[in-house]
């Protein structure tokens, strides 16, 4: 595990856990939403963006949907600007700027240790994908419907699982980016629902797509009400 600690109080940790890798923002202002929106710069950035960060079991954390790009942006060391959307006491945002350790031997490890590459060119074309997780020329002809894993072990929890579609609009390669909680087989839930999802080209759906890469993300959570319609941004299970 990579952890870097800060005098503010902010810690940031990239671990890979059982071949799973998590990147993590702890010591945060708590929040009791599902995710929470964190503008993020590193060196060299022109400009902070805002990303939709989830919030862990414990409120304090917050977790990546993208770890290993975000991880490999760290590698490079140098001042890192956090904004907190309401972070203040007075719902104003909060700044944050950090300084990276320069050795990235730590992030090299647990990167590895996960399979993931220390330099991937693909992370630049994620900046073409919009909130939905999806390119522009993909729009969804068949949503994913995953089910609850099991019975519930945690209150609420999520997955973000990347794949490529191929040209008939079937997801291919797919992998879990992250989950949390880990051992709570969300992960391996929403890989499920991928394999029978389908995509179709947004801008001629008779023409074959051109093979892209996308991401969904399922938020799990055990209501008190009846199930309600099964989207890819969240599942509920009743008591």
């Amino acid at each position: 595990m990579a952890h870097t600690g800060f005098d503010v109080g902010l810690g940031i940790a990239v671990r890979c856990v059982d071949g799973g890798l998590e990147a993590l923002i702890s010591g945060l202002p708590s929040n009791t939403d599902e995710q929470r929106t964190i503008g993020v710069a590193f060196a060299g950035d022109d400009d902070i963006t805002d990303q939709q960060w989830n919030v862990a079991v414990d409120p304090t954390i917050a977790v990546s949907n993208m770890p290993a790009p975000f991880a490999r942006k760290l590698r490079n060391g140098g001042k890192l600007q956090l904004r907190i959307a309401g972070g203040a006491e007075d719902g104003r945002n909060l700044r944050y700027v950090l300084d990276l350790p320069a050795s990235n031997a730590a992030i090299d490890e647990t990167l590895t240790a996960c399979d993931r590459p220390l330099v991937d060119p693909r992370d630049a074309a994620w900046a073409d994908v919009g909130d939905n997780g999806l390119p522009t020329n993909l729009q969804w002809l068949k949503r994913p419907r995953p089910t609850y894993p099991g019975v519930p072990r945690y209150e609420r929890g999520f997955a973000v699982v990347t794949c490529i579609a191929d040209p008939e609009g079937r997801p291919q390669d797919c992998v879990v980016e992250t989950e949390h909680p880990r051992d709570a087989g969300f992960g391996q839930a929403t890989l499920r629902a991928a394999r029978e999802a389908r995509l179709t080209n947004s801008l001629n759906p008779d023409a074959p797509i051109t093979p892209s890469r996308f991401n969904f993300r399922v938020n799990y959570n055990v209501g008190n009400g009846p199930v309600g319609p099964v989207t890819p941004s969240r599942i509920r299970r009743p008591n």
